[in-house]
This record gives C-alpha cells, sequence and structure tokens, in this order.
C-alpha cells in the first residue's frame, strides 16, 4: 500500500498532471466562481510553466547538474559484476525483444552489455519484479534482451523479486556480498541509486546510461520550439530532485560525506 501510495504522490507531483491539475482549478474558478481574477492567473502562470519546461534550455538546464555526478564509466580495472537495474517494461512475445523495454530501461542494458564485452568474464545482474500483470519481470524481460545481443546465459544473473532501488540493493548483498560491481542505471538516476547500494554496505562503481541533457550542437529550431521530449527532461530533473530531497529529510544524505563530493 505504501509503495503503491508512494508512486501515486510522485507521479502527481510531475509537471503535466501537476500543471493540468492546476489549470482545472483556474478554469473551475473562471466559470463557477467570483474569483474570475485568480482563475486567470492560475491558468496563466500554470501555461507559463508548462511553456519552460517544454523548452530544451530550460529543461536540461534542470537536468544537467543531477546526470553530471558521475562520468561515463571506462575505467580498465575488470570487474567481476555489472548490476543493471530495472526499469520501464512491458512483454509481448510477438515484438522484437528489444521493444518491450521502454523509456529508460533499453539504454541501461545495452550500456551493461558494453560495459559486458569489455570485462566478458564478469556476470551480469538484472533486478526487477513484475509490474501490474505482466507475465515476466522486469529482470527476465532485460535478461533476454541482453541474450539477444550476445550474452550467454551462463554470464546472466536475474533477481526478481524486488519492486524499488531500495529493494534492489538489498537483493543485490544477498547475492554478491560486498564484492565491487559496475552499477548502471540511468545518468539521472544513480546518485539516487549510489544512496541506497552505499547505505546498504555494498560498494558500487557508477556507470550512468542513457544521459539526456544535451551540451553538443543540436539546431536552433529543436531549441526554440516546444516539445513533449524536453517536457520528459524536466519532469525526469523534478522526479529525481524530489527522490534527492525525500532522502535528505530521512537523514540519509551520503552524498555530502562521499569523497570527492
Amino acid at each position: 500500500m505504501f509503495f503503491a501510495l508512494k508512486k501515486w504522490i510522485g507521479a502527481m507531483l510531475l509537471p503535466l498532471p501537476l500543471l493540468l491539475l492546476l489549470m482545472a482549478v483556474g478554469l473551475l474558478l473562471l466559470w463557477f466562481s467570483r474569483w474570475q481574477k485568480g482563475g486567470k492567473i492560475l491558468i496563466s502562470f500554470s501555461w507559463l510553466l508548462l511553456l519552460l519546461l517544454s523548452l530544451q534550455p530550460v529543461a536540461d538546464r534542470l537536468l544537467r547538474p543531477i546526470e553530471q555526478h558521475y562520468p561515463t564509466w571506462n575505467g580498465s580495472e575488470p570487474v567481476d559484476y555489472i548490476v543493471v537495474l530495472g526499469g520501464g517494461y512491458t512483454f509481448n512475445p510477438n515484438w522484437a525483444p528489444s521493444s518491450n523495454l521502454l523509456n529508460n530501461s533499453l539504454p541501461r542494458v545495452t550500456e551493461g552489455v558494453r560495459q559486458w564485452r569489455r570485462n566478458p568474464q564478469a556476470k551480469m545482474i538484472f533486478t526487477g519484479a513484475a509490474a501490474g500483470y505482466n507475465p515476466r519481470s522486469n529482470a527476465s524481460v532485460a535478461a533476454e534482451v541482453a541474450e539477444s545481443l550476445g550474452v550467454p546465459g551462463s554470464a546472466i544473473i536475474t533477481l526478481d523479486q524486488p519492486h524499488d532501488t531500495g529493494e534492489e540493493a538489498l537483493a543485490v548483498k544477498q547475492t554478491i556480498g560486498n564484492h565491487p560491481f559496475l552499477l548502471v542505471s540511468s545518468a539521472n538516476h544513480l546518485p539516487r541509486a549510489m544512496h541506497f547500494f552505499l547505505s546498504a554496505g555494498l560498494n558500487p562503481i557508477a556507470a550512468p546510461a542513457n544521459q539526456l541533457a544535451i551540451t553538443s550542437p543540436i539546431s536552433a529550431w529543436d531549441r526554440m520550439l516546444p516539445s513533449p521530449l524536453w517536457l520528459g527532461h524536466s519532469e525526469r530533473a523534478i522526479y529525481e530532485t524530489l527522490g534527492l530531497a525525500w532522502q535528505k529529510l530521512r537523514g540519509d544524505d551520503f552524498l555530502s560525506s562521499e569523497p570527492g563530493k
């Protein structure tokens, strides 16, 4: 129950549902109350904020500080385990395997496979329970994609019980103890993920995937025109900022004491 409530509250605080809710309140004030000015202000403010969050310079400026916390991992020291965290997925047996990984999941798996090719002696660990009415777990679907990309089944371990990052950390600890490993997740998620794994007494090496905030050149049209793509970048920045704030409220701020941070 708490897990579902946490997810629902987090979803409602994201830009699109929150701003649509504010606009709806503004419309109600305009149509059914004497608070005409208040309704106009609320609708205008919500529209302007939605516009700004849908522009690339604004969205990526919000997201970049979170994603830059850890650089892409290209270290030369060998590793024995590569942990790839779960994300969005579905399961349709008629689709190409990679099509079943949604949003952030496919870049995580492909980065994990890249790291495995650099360390073919390593075991790949995929995490994530079954979500909704899916007949397959997140971990098993991701593992199937890795196998389709050339990773042998003998090099794969699936942990299909964890529902969130905290549970993933505990499941990995039960599997490999405090053995060092690469932790692969989206660049914007890694600061929170590293917190959970370090707090569990593990020894992760951050290996970010799915960097989104663009610093290289793009066309002027992409920078100037609002797009749902950039709104999605703003959403990730806000979601992860809320998650980091929640960790600090609970007194679990490891970032301030982490070496070099």
